[in-house]
């Protein structure tokens, strides 16, 4: 059907009429897209097909990766481009008078994530697939995703998303494939025929777990894998409740990605869904491979399953019921299948972000589960006792279970084979401190496997013009091999590659200009130095220390008549987490020194602060290529990776940053001298988290910068904003700065003086930006894939056709 333009018109017509009872010229964009959406799957449904009988039929092993996020986005412009059907589409569409990208503007953003976690879920499916090796995704089909964010008089709102209110063109519902999930009840212990102790699950609360299926097809080849969604709904079971609150409570399991859990209604929901994920999940997985194999005896040998963070935990004590209580295995051949079986990515060095769970509500929702992580943990303290008698202490660090609580991260490190984490400094971070204990009883697991990012979509799809000067330049083989990124090098001294580089980057952002026009009504000057901060909104990624920034430029400007800079157009994209209300001042924060900045003749001609709401990966796609100066200023130590540094690397913008996550990597693989670094060492910030020492009131007594701006937070600077700052102020001075903005702030000032200078010498800069290009095949997913198949899960690629 997409053989060329004539055949795909000629179907796709025929098509729009059956399925929608209506002519070509009543049909309505959206009729247009769901049309050429369903024509997409109809097309990849024999090598979907062919894909997964022979994953079945060689005996592959197969890894299945959870997670509770995957941030898609949208998938039809992704799926064109790599089944190399754009072309065709795109023209035949022309002759019909229908513009591809306006039906790709009504695929709503699938965002079934937060940020980075759940973007590089996505990357990874695009990587598996596109190499040719057998993984699949498991997750939750949220009714809505990640809230739509609106701002109102500077305030984030959350609305609620809408993804599925015109359904989704790739999902395939598998009903008759739906499991069932135990919640509640009490467990029934008895004696079998042979006198082994054998539990039951009573009285318990059960629903339906229903899986969609969606394709994830890989570029110019013909395998696709498979990303399943569970929907959850009513039992056909009888339940000893009130039908309607029965009804309500089960589809509330996937109606809501994160649900507010500050009381423990919210907390027992979320708890809910990590286990619906993973007992659906591992029901499929088993059946799959018992059909194969006709026994579970051999499932570490032939499965691998990777749990993404630590809310697919669970995975582990679920495997271990499993065969304990179906397959009647005893319990250390079932340890032994299980802890080989299951891998853990860890992507935090957050104390706070390591998910804990009381024991008075995880006991009663998950009983059966449990008791077996109270049997997990006292084999496991026993093994730490025989270790060293006496250590009371380092038992207590170390339980999984402690002090009422189940710690996940605990239950992760002993229950998984391998354990790695997503950026070399912060897996030293985890063997050095957050989990030095684990390491030091368990070094063979920890390893390391820095994040990557499909670098197809980043520069293939996002970014057309740059991929085609960078094709036109080193030839088309860093589409499949993106480490021949590095055959731009010696490009990036040439003038005439440096002025197209120019061009391209003129292009994209005349291109963001617009559409920041048109979401705000603000023009911006497409000339100006884009200087971009767009990621999750969290104290630790240092907006803040962006903003004030902002301030003490405007204040410069404003008091000093000689005082010049290149004009500077700041763009801010973030959500706050609906409970986090100190996230979300900051937000006020942007939209207040926006509203002045922007609005003051003096300064509005060379500063402009935009914040972009709602920012999600449609979004992302338009700003990462537009981007000159990719903002990366999380406090050392804090980060444990990044992905968005990788996407600003790889489109040529320069990073300003502290050496934190995957930034030490850039730096190690672009050099120094390519970046803007500033700030505080890890181990610096280490030490003052160890040993103290650091006083905030030093830099605001002894910086009349710094004491500027915060004193303008307070003091009516901002109109009608009595109060509204004082939160921020305090966590600076008298909270002590607990992510060191002040002890930054002069290293960061100096860093982005840099950045002006360098501007204005464009050789220079276009020089560096091209250097960033070069390097950055390293951080594509396709590397960080093959590593994690060749380490951890032990994969082969399938033969495939190209």
């Amino acid at each position: 059907m997409f053989s060329n333009r004539k055949s795909f018109q000629h179907i796709f017509l025929k098509k729009l009429e059956m399925t929608y009872g209506k002519s070509f010229k009543e049909s309505t964009i959206q009729d247009q897209y769901h049309t050429l959406g369903n024509m997409v799957r109809e097309y990849i449904s024999s090598n979907w097909i062919s894909t997964n009988e022979r994953q079945r039929s060689t005996h592959s092993k197969q890894v299945y990766y959870l997670s509770i996020e995957f941030l898609l986005g949208r998938l039809l412009g992704q799926n064109l481009t790599n089944l190399g059907i754009r072309e065709v589409v795109e023209a035949g569409l022309k002759e019909l008078g229908i513009c591809l990208e306006d039906i790709e503007e009504m695929e709503p953003d699938a965002g079934l994530g937060n940020g980075g976690l759940g973007r590089l879920a996505a990357c990874f499916l695009d990587s598996l697939a596109s190499l040719g090796l057998p993984g699949h995704g498991y997750g939750i089909r949220y009714k809505h995703g990640l809230f739509d964010q609106k701002i109102v008089d500077g305030f984030q709102i959350e609305l609620p998303e809408q993804w599925l209110r015109n359904g989704n063109a790739w999902e395939v519902r598998k009903s008759d494939q739906a499991v069932e999930i135990r919640f509640w009840g009490d467990i029934e212990a008895y004696q079998d025929q042979d006198g082994y102790w054998r539990y039951r699950h009573r009285n318990g609360e059960t629903i339906a777990a229903v899986p969609y299926d969606i394709p994830i097809i890989g570029y110019e080849i013909d395998v696709v894998n498979t990303l399943r969604l569970w929907n959850a709904e009513p039992s056909p079971f009888p339940v000893h409740k009130n039908s309607m609150d029965y009804k309500r409570e089960t589809e509330a399991v996937s109606e809501f990605l994160y649900p507010d859990d500050t009381h423990d209604d919210g907390k027992i929901l979320r708890l809910k869904q990590q286990y619906f994920l993973v007992s659906a999940s591992l029901q499929s997985i088993i059946e799959n491979h018992r059909k194969t194999y006709g026994t579970l005896t051999n499932l570490h040998e032939k499965v691998a399953i990777h749990i993404n963070d630590t809310h697919p935990v669970l995975a582990i004590p679920e495997l271990m019921r499993v065969l304990l209580d179906e397959e009647l295995l005893d319990w250390d051949t079932a340890w032994n299948i299980t802890s080989q079986t299951i891998s853990y990515t860890n992507h935090t060095t957050l104390s706070e972000a390591l998910e804990k769970w009381s024991v008075s509500i995880f006991k009663p929702l998950l009983p059966r589960i449990y008791m077996i992580i109270e049997e997990i943990n006292e084999r496991f303290c026993k093994e730490l006792w025989e270790q060293s008698p006496g250590d009371w202490e380092r038992i207590e660090r170390m339980a999984i279970i402690a002090h009422g609580l189940v710690k996940m991260a605990h239950l992760a490190l002993v229950g998984s084979y391998k354990v790695n984490g997503v950026a070399k400094i912060h897996t030293e971070i985890l063997k050095k401190r957050e989990m030095a204990d684990f390491y030091q009883i368990y070094p063979d697991k920890f390893n390391n496997k820095t994040n990557g990012i499909a670098h197809r979509r980043w520069l293939l799809k996002a970014n057309p013009q740059l991929s085609s000067l960078l094709t036109e330049t080193i030839g088309q083989k860093w589409v499949h091999e993106p480490e021949q990124l590095i055959q731009l090098k010696p490009f990036s001294f040439d003038r005439s590659f440096q002025q197209s580089l120019k061009k391209v980057k003129q292009e994209r952002k005349t291109i963001l200009s617009n559409i920041i026009y048109q979401q705000t009504g603000l023009l911006v000057d497409d000339h100006s130095i884009f200087d971009v901060h767009v990621k999750r909104l969290h104290a630790y990624k240092r907006q803040l220390l962006n903003i004030l920034h902002v301030m003490y430029l405007y204040n410069r400007l404003k008091e000093e008549g000689n005082y010049s800079i290149h004009p500077r157009t700041f763009i801010f994209g973030a959500k706050a987490s609906p409970g986090y209300y100190y996230a979300k001042k900051i937000i006020k924060l942007i939209n207040s020194v926006a509203e002045k900045v922007n609005n003051d003749p003096k300064t509005s001609s060379i500063l402009k602060v935009v914040f972009l709401e709602n920012y999600r990966v449609s979004l992302a796609e338009n700003i990462f290529p537009a981007s000159d100066i990719s903002e990366q200023i999380s406090t050392a130590s804090k980060e444990a990776s990044g992905t968005g540094n990788m996407k600003f690397m790889m489109n040529g913008a320069l990073t300003i940053g502290t050496l934190d996550g995957a930034n030490v990597e850039i730096c190690e693989e672009v050099g120094a001298e390519n970046m803007y670094l500033f700030g505080l060492k890890a181990e610096e910030v280490l030490h003052y988290e160890q040993s103290g020492g650091y006083r905030s009131f030093d830099y605001y007594y002894h910086d009349n910068r710094i004491k500027q701006v915060l004193e303008q937070l307070v003091n009516g600077f901002f109109p009608n904003s009595f109060d509204i700052f004082e939160p921020i102020y305090d966590s600076l001075l008298m909270q002590n700065d607990e992510y060191y903005v002040l002890r930054d702030f002069a290293s960061y000032v100096h860093a982005q003086e840099q950045v002006n200078n360098t501007y204005q010498n464009e050789d220079k800069w276009l020089q560096m930006s091209s250097l960033n290009i070069a390097h950055s095949g390293y951080f594509s997913s396709d590397r960080t894939i093959q590593e994690y198949s060749e380490d951890i899960w032990k994969l082969k690629a399938a033969e495939m056709m190209r």
